[in-house]
């Protein structure tokens, strides 16, 4: 590479004409109630896209070259159309990644998922004991999640993923999560816990503390060879060396998310009204959104990094999650609210209202009101790159969907 080349990474920068990695939330509809969950699911919402409209979003991602998608929810496998979907994707060149709790996988429909090399299944789990596990995912469902890795390697599926949601309670565990997945031959994949849905509830509670993320990057750093992150972790370079990844916030640029209704999102992380960018029902479907969405075109606007730029650690940490910084409060062009040089500590002491998320379908509630607050957010020249590469997707941020 010449000197005067431009980076892979600042091409992404620059947004590409499809998404890397999309995410696609197929429903709202779970059988758990994790107090975490992203997307505050629970209840199917009736306006769900229809299996004819989920497959016309199918046949856009085939002739946009997109090819994975991250299917997540709710919990993707109790809509009755999933596995259908999920075969007519595979037909149509665009490989699978779903996040399931794990309670409909049975040894049939495992077999039949370690016979499809264009499906791979990511079982999630948060905690490496059942008291840590279900204190946050609900009771029994950590015996669900065993069993269903367990079934997958009865199958020989090979490198699934046991999906982990990093908290101050299971930072203790990761060397026994390692060793859950050895055991059934799946691959360990750490994620980040972002204030986002229900999570916004929990996260000053859950969040892992000043010196659990110290001990999170040093054993990022000892095992990162063997361990997905998804890209999640960007934020805890400023402790040093970069972490493995493209250590910046993909939003808007290579990645997004399409929620159940089809709403798309900028990030799967940031379910709020600021970050709709449009809906595939409208004219032109998803490619139009994702190409000519004004919020996507500022998001792809060259970034100043705000008060962070003058911070040595700024080019590994890139100001952090913006989604992290928007739920708590804290401005999009400030520090991350778990800066690991302490620069959001008295942000967050200081904050006041913060954003709600636009949408709750929790079980027992009532949808809430769209927030009408407004807050600045700022996307580049499309690259001129119009066949993404497959391979960043099993690292991709936005492989963040889960079932919860």
């Amino acid at each position: 590479m010449t000197a005067t080349a431009e980076r892979l990474v600042d091409l992404f920068e620059h947004g590409l004409d499809a998404p890397i990695c999309l995410t696609w939330e197929l429903t709202y509809a779970c059988n758990l109630s994790c107090s975490h969950c992203l997307s505050s699911s629970g209840r199917r919402d009736p306006r769900e896209l229809s299996t004819a409209e989920a497959k016309a979003v199918i046949d856009e991602m085939q002739a946009m070259q997109i090819f994975y998608v991250n299917i997540g929810g709710g919990e993707p496998t109790v809509r009755p159309d999933f596995w259908e979907l999920l075969d007519y994707a595979t037909a149509h060149q665009v490989g699978v990644k779903f996040s399931t709790n794990g309670v409909r996988i049975t040894p049939e429909i495992a077999r039949r998922l370690a016979g499809n090399d264009y499906v791979d299944v990511q079982i999630s789990l948060d905690g490496a004991t059942a008291d840590v596990n279900d204190a946050v995912r609900g009771n029994g469902s950590y015996d669900t999640a065993i069993r269903a890795m367990s079934h997958l390697a009865d199958a020989g599926m090979k490198n699934f993923k046991l999906s982990v949601v990093c908290t101050r309670h299971n930072i203790p565990q990761l060397d026994a999560f390692k060793q859950i997945a050895d055991r059934y031959g799946a691959q360990l994949r750490l994620t980040r816990l972002r204030p986002s849905g229900r999570g916004a509830d929990v996260w000053d509670d859950l969040h892992p503390l000043p010196a659990q993320q110290r001990e999170l990057y040093d054993w990022l750093v000892a095992h990162g060879d063997n361990v997905l992150t998804g890209d999640s972790f960007f934020h805890l370079s400023a402790f040093g060396a970069a972490l493995p990844g493209l250590n910046l916030c993909g939003a808007g640029r290579v990645v997004c998310l399409i929620d159940p209704i089809g709403d798309v999102y900028a990030c799967p992380f940031a379910i709020h009204d600021e970050f709709l960018a449009g809906n595939v029902r409208d004219r032109g479907g998803f490619a139009h959104v994702w190409r000519e969405s004004e919020l996507f075109r500022r998001l792809r606007e060259p970034q100043q990094g705000g008060a962070c730029s003058s911070c040595a650690f700024f080019d590994t940490c890139k100001g952090g999650c913006m989604a992290a910084k928007f739920f708590t409060g804290l401005p999009l062009d400030g520090p991350d609210p778990e800066c690991v040089q302490g620069y959001g500590e008295p942000l967050l002491a200081a904050r006041g209202e913060v954003p709600k998320p636009s949408g709750d379908h929790s079980h027992r509630t009532a949808p809430a009101s769209r927030s009408a607050r407004a807050v600045p957010v700022s996307i580049s020249r499309r690259a001129e790159l119009t066949r993404p590469p497959a391979s960043p997707c099993a690292e991709s941020p936005l492989a963040e969907t889960r079932a919860l």
